[in-house]
């Protein structure tokens, strides 16, 4: 396995690192048959989304069987083992606590004319979340989702996630999600899931919102019911960029940048960024040795095979930075001497992992913050999922009768300047 190490300097940049950080958000493929079903389920609703389930997950499902049962729910909790629970309690309450710090409080301040002015909040009604469960069924991401939401107060929680072939769904998911707080699961994924969530149909009623990660088949679903609901980011194949210098470990490098690599897209990105290229060689050696031990090795390998890792070597760790701030990745390790002052620096990144004791899946099962991110290079543009995000900001405002008198002048020029005399009127009558 021969990974390529290339040079880059912001003086003399180089085409194949410049093509690497230029990876498409969207797919045109995944683009046009989401756009395609989701037609259909906007005109066809229930049977359009059956439809999709037996094409797509080769299962047979009823309006009925969509929805996970209570008993099913029992059945599944029964059958996770105490070890996999105390696991998923563990990381449950560590969210919890986060997603509790996190939240915003209202606020305002009082005018010189007596008048109040801030914000406040208010949970949504009824949320979507959209939980993977194809190549690897993450029941971490009923946790990094439905918990948001319900520590936020969202009273309907409606998560979905594909069945296999018999229409079963994980159970570790299933006991997740009803740890979580889900109060609806549904036993449909893919580009389904979020036309049946987005428009809603005769089983089940539409969404506020939509938030999770998802192939880019799910991405391209989302970005299209934009505007029918809201929806969170842009969030498809994983990705991660560790920025390194001689006293980081390469066998840790080398795992870390792996982690992200054997999700099973083929499409994720890892990206190594540092000022020695003897440490860039290193952690190639370790990589070639530690796939060889990889139960996934073949979804690694077909990372590896699209060009989706990538070692760079840069003048200092100062451009190295810079590099990494261009590529914006989901994930950014930070393993370098004095790695919380580099921090400072970050611009773009989804999530920031500091020092050698922070390996990107801590963030991915129990660190506290959700592990659902903006990638594509969206990170530029995108936060990651908190709890405010399953909340509505109110802006507010109290005149007092002192403020309107002050500020009437100026509240009737804009009026007159953009001919809108009603709004000026609305202020005056109020002193006639």
């Amino acid at each position: 396995m021969q990974i390529p190490i290339e040079s880059w300097s912001e003086k003399k940049p180089s085409a194949r690192v410049d093509a690497f950080l230029q990876r498409p958000a969207f797919v045109p493929e995944a683009e046009a048959a989401a756009a395609a079903v989701l037609a259909d389920i906007r005109a066809n609703g229930d049977k359009a989304v059956l439809a999709a389930v037996q094409k797509f997950d080769h299962a047979k499902l009823t309006p009925k069987k969509m929805r996970v049962s209570a008993g099913e729910l029992a059945a599944a909790v029964k059958v996770v083992p105490a070890s996999v629970k105390r696991a998923v309690k563990l990381a449950h309450k560590r969210v919890t606590t986060y997603a509790e710090a996190g939240m915003r409080s209202p606020w305002y301040y009082q005018t010189e004319q007596g008048g109040l002015t801030g914000e406040f909040y208010s949970p949504m009604d009824r949320v979507g979340v959209y939980v993977p469960g194809g190549t690897a069924p993450l029941a971490s991401t009923s946790i990094m989702t439905v918990t948001f939401a319900r520590v936020a107060g969202v009273k309907e929680i409606v998560a979905c996630t594909p069945c296999n072939a018999k229409g079963e769904v994980n159970p570790v998911l299933l006991y997740a999600l009803k740890l979580a707080g889900a109060t609806e699961i549904y036993r449909v994924g893919g580009i389904q899931s979020i036309g049946m969530m987005a428009f809603g149909t005769k089983t089940v009623r539409k969404v506020q919102k939509i938030v999770g990660p998802g192939n880019a088949y799910v991405t391209a679903a989302k970005r299209q019911v934009y505007g029918f609901v809201a929806i969170d980011q842009v969030a498809g194949p994983s990705e991660i960029a560790v920025l390194a210098d001689e006293t980081a470990n390469p066998a840790w490098v080398a795992a870390d940048l792996m982690s992200q690599a054997e999700h099973g897209s083929g499409h994720e990105q890892a990206l190594l960024v540092t000022p020695s290229r003897a440490f860039a060689e290193a952690v190639g050696r370790e990589m070639t040795a530690q796939l060889k031990e990889r139960s996934r090795a073949a979804m690694v390998q077909r990372v590896l095979d699209n060009g989706g890792v990538l070692f760079v070597v840069v003048p200092s760790l100062k451009q190295g930075m810079e590099l990494v701030n261009r590529f914006a990745p989901e994930h950014f390790e930070i393993q370098v001497k004095d790695a919380r002052k580099w921090m400072e620096q970050v611009r773009a990144a989804g999530a920031v992992f500091i020092g050698p004791w922070t390996p990107e899946p801590a963030g991915d099962f129990v660190a506290g913050p959700s592990h659902v991110l903006p990638t594509g290079g969206a990170a530029a543009m995108f936060n990651g999922l908190t709890v405010d995000d399953f909340r509505r900001r109110h802006s507010f405002v109290e005149f007092t009768e002192k403020e309107l008198r002050e500020t009437l002048p100026a509240i009737e020029t804009f009026a007159k300047v953009e001919g809108l005399d009603a709004h000026g009127y609305s202020a005056s009558i109020r002193f006639l």
